[in-house]
């Protein structure tokens, strides 16, 4: 395993390249079908990376493309060293790197490590008894006395989170699908087995890993019951989460304290390569779990799903803000509003009597995403405006909303194929069937209709991204906060010798405000800011 390359020898990855970064997310399923068979790949993407380029965006998060079932597309992965036929080969992931460094972009991979498929060879070793080599590398337990699960651990996806196996006689640990069982981290030799498989996708040239549930690696070896979440179990029945999954509070399943050693050795792993490591955190209080696992020594940067719900006033996102602003300056978080997990944010952030969020919020979302203090990261669509796409029950393949239909509509309808032409069937992804519908509104905003249109949101972005670029303040400099307020969120960055005062207005109505002083350089500089408005000043030195 080569682990001297230092960072100077790699033109893309200079020191601390993750602070500077616009990171854009590919759901390769639905990125572009290369080969007409309805389902995205990697041949497809190659085809893509010019837009990419010119969007502006400099590193690429692609969601898993390994060996898998495809129980939860791509998420249950069978081989971590191998390309999935559906997607291509190790010789067409080879030419995306070669072409996307070629075009000065980052490939980042994703790495599901919390969890395998059952088709697994591991897993397939570890359940034929309980004395292989192989017994001990997932989460296995005794039935309690009456035969059912050894404690009351709930899965994401639903039900127990423990699945009972008939050859060991025994429950197996699954945080989400009962085909998705957990590694067990204590073990040693599991996490050897991890780091090798990354060290392999190190050695073909990735520049980072976007970290699946990096939270949850670690469970409690006494496997103590979680207690109740007393936010929900006050609530009458009938007004709880249709997930039990958040009647718990989980405090013995997920973020142990013995976590923070494995993400220490993974970030030794990838300092040999001046490679970055972003993590997903999801669970209670994320944002200090942010904070404490991108301190130094620990993940590069990571984003939760804070951003990822309903919430988006300025006080919210204030309060989001404030633990990387005051005193925690060496932690640094990426914010992501939109992926492949939650609502599109053109649906889930319009305001009530709008079906989608008008242009002038997705602006002003826009700008805020580029210039807090933190890494952007994109999900392919949001710079198009795409809404939520609407299916029926019986278009879904995604299995918590078949699972929770009607009250949760699972992650099908952000998952929907990217329009690329309005002139070409399926808007240009696939001549095939696809494997999730294209149809209106997504086909009347496609990338080439926008593409045409210099008033455009796609030409909005692409001008916000490029200018960022050329903003030292916005490249990883400091930041100070205003203080909260219900509607104006506002906040200075500065780097270099640059000074940038941003001020945007998150609220439906106007808001009078002391005009701010310098040259205006994003934005109008009014002292009655109308309903998302925003304003960025270059302020002297």
């Amino acid at each position: 395993m080569n682990t001297s390359i230092e960072h100077s020898e790699h033109p893309l990855r200079p020191p601390n390249w993750w602070k500077a970064a616009v990171i854009y997310q590919v759901y390769p399923r639905s990125y572009q079908d290369s080969n007409n068979d309805g389902v995205g790949d990697l041949c497809g993407i190659r085809q893509r990376l010019p837009y990419i380029a010119q969007l502006g965006a400099d590193t690429i998060w692609l969601s898993p493309f390994f060996r898998s079932p495809m129980k939860d597309f791509g998420y249950d992965v069978s081989d971590y060293c191998d390309v999935d036929p559906l997607f291509g080969s190790l010789a067409d992931f080879d030419a995306l790197i070669e072409e996307a460094h070629r075009l000065g972009l980052r490939i980042m991979i994703d790495q599901v490590l919390n969890h395998t498929s059952n088709e697994h060879p591991w897993f397939q070793e570890s359940r034929q008894s309980a004395n292989n080599h192989r017994a001990d590398w997932y989460v296995w337990a005794d039935p309690a006395d009456d035969g059912g699960p050894p404690n009351n651990w709930l899965s994401v996806f639903g039900g127990s989170s423990w699945q009972w196996d008939t050859r060991r006689r025994q429950y197996y640990l699954h945080n989400f699908l009962a085909e998705q069982p957990d590694l067990n981290f204590h073990n040693t030799d599991v996490q050897d087995a991890l780091l090798d498989s990354m060290a392999f996708w190190l050695e073909r040239g990735v520049d980072g890993f976007r970290l699946d549930t990096a939270n949850f690696y670690f469970h409690d070896s006494q496997l103590r019951d979680n207690p109740p979440n007393p936010k929900t179990c006050s609530l009458p029945i009938l007004e709880r989460p249709v997930n039990t999954y958040e009647h718990q509070r989980h405090v013995y399943d997920k973020s142990r304290p013995e976590n923070l050693a494995f993400l220490k050795r993974m970030r030794q792993l990838c300092d040999g390569y001046g490679t970055a490591l972003l993590g997903e955190i999801g669970c209670d209080h994320q944002v200090e779990r942010m904070v404490e696992y991108t301190a130094p020594g620990y993940l590069h940067t990571a984003y939760s799903f804070e951003l990822l719900g309903g919430s988006r006033d300025a006080a919210f996102m204030h309060k989001a803000l404030a633990p990387f602003v005051e005193g925690h300056q060496d932690s640094w978080p990426t914010w992501s509003i939109g992926n492949h997990d939650c609502q599109r944010v053109a649906t889930r952030w319009s305001e009530a009597t709008q079906a989608i969020a008008s242009r002038q919020q997705l602006e002003c979302y826009a700008v805020m995403q580029m210039t807090m203090p933190g890494t952007p990261c994109l999900y392919q669509g949001e710079e198009l405006g795409l809404p939520e796409q609407t299916l029926a029950f019986e278009e879904l393949v995604d299995p918590p909303g078949i699972t929770f239909w009607p009250e949760h509509k699972g992650r099908d309808g952000c998952r929907t194929p990217m329009p690329w032409s309005d002139k070409q069937l399926h808007a240009g992804f696939t001549e095939g069937k696809p494997w999730l519908p294209v149809r209106a509104p997504h086909i009347s905003l496609s990338a080439a209709q926008q593409e045409a249109d210099p008033d455009s949101l796609l030409h909005f972005y692409q001008q916000l991204l490029h200018w960022r670029q050329q903003q030292p303040a916005l490249l990883g400099g400091d930041a100070t906060l205003a203080p909260s307020d219900p509607a104006i969120l506002e906040y200075t960055r500065c780097a270099e010798g640059q000074v940038l005062r941003v001020r945007l207005n998150m609220s439906d109505s106007s808001q009078s405000v002391k005009p701010l002083q310098g040259e205006c350089m994003l934005g109008e500089n009014l002292a009655e800011l109308p309903p998302y408005a925003f304003c960025v000043v270059q302020a002297p030195a």
